[in-house]
C-alpha cells in the first residue's frame, strides 16, 4: 500500500509524537506513523491527504485554506532542493532510513523549516529536533 501525503506533512511527519488536533486525528496519524514505519512509500498529492482525512467531517476543516496551500509549495520546495528532484503530485517517495535520518537532519538545523513559519506546532516541533527526536512515532532511524 502508499501512503497519500501533502508536501507540508512529510515535514510534519518526522516529529510527529502523538499529539494532534482530535483524538480521531490522533489514533489516525499513529496508524499512518505505523504503516510509514513498516516500509509503506509515499504518494505526494495535492489537497487533503491520508493525514488530513480525521478532520474533513469538521464543518471548515483548515485543510483547505490558502495558507496551507502555501504551506505545502514551501515545503515541495524545500525537501525537492533536499531530494534533488521536483517535488509534486504523483511523486513517489520511499523513506528509507538513510533518507529519515536526512531529512530530520535538515530539519533540525533549520535548512527545510520555511513551511513551518507561524505553524501552531512550530515550538512543539523544534523542542522534538532539537532534542534528538525523542519519542517520534515514524521509525526508521534511531533519534539522532
Amino acid at each position: 500500500m502508499t501512503v497519500r501525503l501533502r508536501p507540508h506533512h512529510l515535514l510534519c511527519l518526522l516529529t510527529y509524537v502523538g499529539k494532534g488536533y482530535t483524538p480521531g486525528f490522533v489514533a489516525n496519524y499513529d496508524r499512518i506513523a505505523e504503516r510509514l514505519s513498516s516500509g509503506e512509500d509515499v504518494l505526494v498529492v495535492d489537497g487533503p491527504d491520508d493525514i488530513c482525512a480525521a478532520l474533513l467531517c469538521e464543518p471548515e476543516p483548515h485543510c483547505f485554506r490558502d495558507s496551507v496551500r502555501v504551506r505545502d509549495a514551501q515545503a515541495a520546495a524545500d525537501i525537492g532542493d533536499l531530494l534533488e528532484m521536483r517535488l509534486s503530485a504523483g511523486a513517489r517517495i520511499d523513506l528509507h532510513p538513510a533518507l529519515l535520518a536526512r531529512m530530520r537532519k535538515t530539519f533540525a538545523n533549520g535548512v527545510t523549516r520555511k513551511a513551518c513559519r507561524g505553524c501552531e506546532w512550530f515550538n512543539l516541533c523544534s523542542g522534538i529536533a532539537s532534542g534528538g527526536y525523542g519519542g517520534v512515532r515514524v521509525r526508521g532511524v534511531a533519534p539522532i
